[in-house]
């Protein structure tokens, strides 16, 4: 079942991305984030942005949320997005439902434009972004540095609202 998320779920949304910091070059982040940082992070991006989860049995499995694409004010109709999920949610179709839900809130928050980067190689989330529309602006080569190498990214975008009923 797809609700928001909210500060009180901060230990569980870190639980989730932690091991994506430490294992991974899905984030750039480097360092693990407490449930504290977590909690301030929601609450900051909730002021303007969905944050949702997906629970099953009060556990959160996975979580999604848009956030500032970048500081300058011609770019507030443009979101980043991001969805994580625990090991054992994926290839149920839970990370698609969360995407879903956030394209359908975004709207409502003002954002005419999703912005999707992906560190590659990763197919999974370059197919997912491809089924929900989503299609590939380009690549930055080379622009996180993580694990000793150099990672490029995807940057995916998608029109949505009215942007996207006008063709743009």
């Amino acid at each position: 079942m797809i609700d928001d998320i909210t500060e009180a779920d901060a230990a569980a949304v870190a639980a989730i991305y932690n091991p994506y910091i430490e294992g991974t070059c899905i984030t750039f982040e480097i360092d693990p984030v407490t449930p504290q940082t977590m909690a301030r992070r929601i609450r900051a991006t909730r002021e303007r942005y969905p944050w949702i989860g997906w629970r099953e049995e009060g556990e959160l499995l996975g979580y999604a949320y848009l956030t500032r694409y970048r500081d300058r004010a011609a770019y507030d109709h443009v979101a980043e997005s991001s969805v994580y999920l625990r090991p054992a949610a994926s290839g149920r179709g839970i990370g698609t439902a969360l995407y879903r839900r956030l394209v359908a809130l975004a709207p409502a928050h003002g954002i005419s434009q999703i912005i999707g980067v992906i560190a590659l190689p990763n197919d999974i989330s370059e197919q997912l972004h491809a089924a929900l529309g989503f299609r590939r602006a380009g690549v930055l080569e080379g622009v996180g540095y993580k694990f000793g190498r150099h990672v490029d990214t995807a940057c995916w975008q998608l029109a949505v609202g009215e942007e996207a009923r006008n063709g743009a």
